[in-house]
């Protein structure tokens, strides 16, 4: 897939997910939060039909039924291709997860029977969805870690290639789903504790969106980090001793060393603006980032481009004793 139409479809996935953040405050008997998609939308759509009448009840609970069985059956069809592995085990448990968690989103008033009165609506959904999706990820994970193990060569470099693609499309759900939901909550925290003073709260909403643009940075900056890497897998593939894969791992290690820069830089502007208008502000967030992750990557890619070039030259000398 060419970066440009992935990037198209990044742009589509954040697009999304604003949206949804954005239904959780105008519809928020609807959508509580992103975590629970689609399962309570699903129980509330089957508790309408449920209440509609008999005949809508029953529709509701064949398709109660249909939806929790799916797992099951992805289980049953992969029994006829090939033999199951320990792993395909936590199909069968995610339909049992699907039926309770499914459940209790058509009988939301049981959450408090469940999670404790002092725990609101949106956090025991917030439970139920993240447990859903703990099995969903947990499964899809050993499935590719057994694709691993079993893989030659080749097939590595294009597991790794989607992966790289799946790193991209989970860090723009951080980006604008998790993080964005934080920032709205802050916001929410921040008309909360100073009621009366609305019109003086303009700096500190300017400060809040600049310390989403703060933390979201480094993640958004593995974008073009991951892109750079598979620039470097293709040529790899093609020819590993090509002057084109040394340049691109080189390029590799640049945006590395740029995004690092670029992540220290902006946590040092937002801690000095914030001191400057310290006086102005109804909330203050000190941050002391330590990008240790991304110094071990810049690393791990100067390593690496040093090795292609070694590995490069060491053939050319080769070749031309031979």
């Amino acid at each position: 897939m060419k970066h440009k139409s992935f990037y198209i479809i990044l742009g589509c996935e954040a697009i999304i997910c604003l949206t949804l953040q954005l239904a959780r405050e105008a519809l928020p008997q609807i959508f509580s939060t992103v975590i629970a998609f689609p399962f309570e939308q699903i129980g509330i759509l089957l508790r309408m039909l449920s209440l509609s009448g008999s005949t809508g009840n029953l529709i509701s609970i064949v398709i109660y039924i249909s939806l929790c069985l799916i797992p099951v059956l992805v289980m049953f069809l992969l029994r006829q291709k090939r033999k199951l592995y320990p792993e395909d085990a936590l199909l069968a448990v995610l339909s049992a997860v699907l039926f309770a968690v499914i459940y209790i989103m058509i009988n939301p008033g049981l959450l408090g029977e469940f999670f404790g009165t002092g725990t609101g609506s949106g956090a025991g959904k917030a439970l139920l969805g993240a447990t859903a999706y703990s099995v969903i990820i947990g499964y899809i994970l050993i499935r590719i870690l057994r694709l691993f193990f079993s893989a030659d060569t080749i097939s590595l470099q294009k597991y790794l290639m989607i992966l790289l693609y799946i790193v991209n499309i989970i860090i723009v759900f951080i980006v604008f789903a998790a993080q964005f939901s934080n920032l709205i909550d802050s916001f929410e925290q921040l008309r909360a504790g100073n009621k009366g003073n609305e019109h003086r709260l303009g700096i500190s909403y300017f400060f809040l969106v600049f310390k989403y643009i703060v933390d979201a940075m480094p993640n958004l900056l593995i974008i073009p980090v991951v892109s750079s890497g598979q620039n470097l897998l293709h040529e790899l593939s093609l020819d590993r001793y090509s002057e084109q894969a040394v340049f691109c791992a080189e390029k590799l290690s640049r945006i590395c060393g740029l995004a690092l820069v670029i992540t220290i830089l902006s946590n040092i502007a937002y801690n000095l603006l914030q001191l400057m208008f310290i006086n102005k502000l109804s909330v203050a967030n000190s941050m002391v980032r330590i990008p240790v992750f991304s110094i071990v990557f810049v690393l791990a890619a100067l390593l690496l481009a040093q090795y292609i070039k070694e590995t490069k030259q060491l053939k050319e000398d080769n070749d031309m004793i031979i």
